[in-house]
């Protein structure tokens, strides 16, 4: 894996803060030693979940966005490598794989492109290879019966996330069909038209290469839905929405009965789980919004899914520590780390 940094001990030690009469999560958790094979690693081990991260930004700034969701890993992992191991939680069924790192194509990309336009298509064209490089290590970890646990990155990644537990569970004789179901808790349905890949079309592009079946996004904003792609919706009878002002102004449905729909939707087969930050408020990323659901919601979100949906993995995108144009929040990483806890918790009942 060109791109890919495998994690030793000495790399989780050195996030985490080892104390007399404490058991952190980092000492406890599972990686690979010295001298192993990586595949031959995910099959045999005990572990259920393969936390792996994604930061990078290249389908934010192919969608015109403000770069900044490369810098949530580091952040997340700081945090949940030093969660107390506990009777809730051990943290001896997860194995934590390493991240990839993207940067040579970002500085050829930075160094080389003359203007904004050529920057966006040169980003979108990059796309292809993080595409393909995230969509062979995931159908590794699902080929094995291993949950992935993915932090991002931009919501591109949706896209060879789907296609590569699709593609895993199908060669594992799991799923008939190399297709799964999404829920997706978002402020957007990133089913935006398929363009070139970007941040906003990951579901369109999982959906028309027909990796992606039923598909349900809660708590979408009316003011950011395009005419098409509501009709779009509207029109596949695979597809189910409730928006945001539906569960919150207008009250048709509380936010439970909103997942609780969505599960239910989604019931027939195999589901990933899709939380992107900026549908919670105040929570730095890429669109971040003033109006959203809390942290609160969010945990909710991912431990009623995680108890309700025959779950095929849990991608959180879009957080931010740091932007382009200079923001900081130093909570992201610690409310990904609450989520990641939450579902592995539940899920693993």
């Amino acid at each position: 894996m060109k791109h890919f940094s495998f994690y030793s001990k000495e790399d989780i030690l050195s996030l985490t803060k080892v104390r007399r009469f404490e058991t952190k999560i980092g000492e406890r958790l599972q990686y690979l030693r010295s001298g192993e094979e990586w595949p031959e690693v995910i099959q045999q081990s005990a572990a259920k979940y393969v936390i792996l991260g994604i930061p990078e930004d290249f389908g934010v700034r192919a969608n015109y966005g403000i770069g900044g969701t490369d810098t949530a890993w580091l952040s997340f992992l700081s945090a949940f490598l030093n969660v107390q191991s506990n009777d809730f939680f051990t943290g001896e069924q997860i194995l934590l794989l390493g991240h990839f790192d993207f940067g040579d194509l970002k500085f050829l990309i930075e160094n080389n492109a003359y203007n904004a336009d050529e920057k966006v298509n040169a980003y979108r064209h990059a796309i292809n290879i993080i595409d393909e490089e995230v969509e062979n290590i995931i159908k590794v970890i699902a080929s094995a019966k291993k949950i992935p646990v993915v932090i991002g990155g931009g919501h591109n990644n949706a896209y060879p996330i789907i296609k590569g537990v699709a593609k895993g569970l199908h060669k594992a004789e799991i799923i008939p069909l190399a297709q799964i179901n999404c829920i997706n808790l978002d402020a957007h349905t990133d089913y935006n038209v398929a363009e070139g890949r970007h941040s906003g079309n990951g579901f369109r592009y999982a959906e028309e290469d027909g990796y992606l079946g039923k598909y349900c996004m809660i708590g979408l904003h009316e003011n950011y839905i395009t005419q098409n792609v509501l009709m779009d919706i509207h029109n596949n009878p695979f597809m189910d929405y409730i928006s945001y002002e539906d569960i919150f102004i207008h009250e048709r449905k509380n936010f439970i009965q909103a997942v609780a729909h969505a599960t239910g939707f989604t019931e027939d087969s195999y589901t990933g789980i899709e939380l992107d930050l900026d549908c919670v408020e105040y929570t730095l990323s890429s669109a971040s919004t003033p109006s959203g659901i809390t942290a609160l919601h969010a945990r909710k979100f991912v431990t009623f899914a995680a108890q309700d949906a025959k779950v095929a993995y849990l991608h959180i995108a879009e957080g931010a520590t740091q932007l382009a144009d200079g923001r900081k929040s130093e909570s992201t990483g610690k409310l990904i780390s609450y989520l990641v806890s939450d579902f592995i918790k539940e899920s693993s009942q």
